[in-house]
């Protein structure tokens, strides 16, 4: 799908968390061409992927390499193939390729570096490290235009697990607060529809984990005295949620605990936690 001159889309199916089902590639350049998210595993799927980056080779474009957003596996699955496929190297940030063993980054990005794709109309499209959903998370941010390449920051549909392994809340919720400070026009989401008005989606984000974290607190305050468990909170910090999707929750509420306590809002003692007095 052609988004805009110079930026085209491809969804590819991929095991992404519901209620997605695809991921999104993006091509960016009017004739240098970046490829972004070489996302999917499937065999089909990749030589989806492979004809349509043919197709734009046909049309007189040079692509220049595929970039990754971050590690996780519904946007790195067909790293390897696709870049063998096409003759293309890698790019991702440094943490990112820490967490990918077995794929061969061959340009390491980072906060501030620029990818400018020459063209009839250029596009310099600026690197923001943006970590909260993974460590080595990058987005792009082309200012002329408007447009940001946002991965996981921010879906068109849903919201974005932030769970305690890979991810840190207070540092996506300060993200998300840069992100919104772009001001930018269109965002384009690893997963569903282009957002052609972010501010809105930025701010929601940002409000719906405080509005969780308020009813975490709130949950807190019938803790037993020696505190709860996660598992016994779920249930009252989100039974505004079907409990099929409790055991996702789980990871969240894990990840809000450990900026609460980190706040000193929460006491933990092991495995429980009760409101910090």
């Amino acid at each position: 799908m052609e988004i805009a001159p110079g930026i085209a889309s491809f969804a590819a199916r991929t095991p992404t968390l519901p209620p997605a089902t695809h991921t999104n590639s993006y091509a960016l350049g009017t004739r240098d061409v970046l490829l972004v998210e070489p996302s999917t595993p499937f065999e089909d799927e990749q030589c989806a992927f492979v004809d349509w980056a043919r197709e734009l080779r046909a049309s007189g474009r040079r692509l220049v390499a595929i970039f990754l957003t971050h590690h996780h596996p519904d946007h790195v699955g067909g790293a390897n193939a696709l870049s063998r496929a096409l003759g293309l190297p890698l790019w991702a940030h440094q943490l990112t390729a820490d967490r990918l063993g077995d794929v061969a980054i061959e340009r390491t990005l980072g906060d501030g570096d620029e990818i400018v794709l020459d063209g009839p109309r250029p596009q310099r499209w600026g690197v923001l490290h943006t970590p909260g959903h993974a460590p080595g998370h990058l987005c792009l941010h082309e200012a002329a235009l408007g447009y940001v390449v946002a991965g996981d920051m921010v879906a068109s549909t849903g919201t974005i697990l932030i769970e305690p392994e890979d991810g840190d809340m207070a540092v996506y919720l300060d993200q998300l607060g840069r992100l919104l400070r772009l001001g930018s026009r269109v965002v384009l989401p690893a997963h569903g529809a282009p957002i052609e008005e972010p501010h809105t989606v930025f701010q929601r984000y940002i409000k719906h984990r405080g509005m969780r974290e308020s009813k975490i607190l709130h949950a807190l305050v019938a803790a037993a005295p020696d505190g709860d468990t996660i598992d016994d909170i779920v249930p009252r910090a989100y039974d505004d949620t079907p409990q099929s999707v409790w055991p996702i929750a789980r990871l969240s509420l894990a990840a809000h605990l450990v900026k609460l306590v980190r706040e000193g809002r929460v006491h933990a003692d092991g495995n429980r936690y009760s409101l910090a007095h």
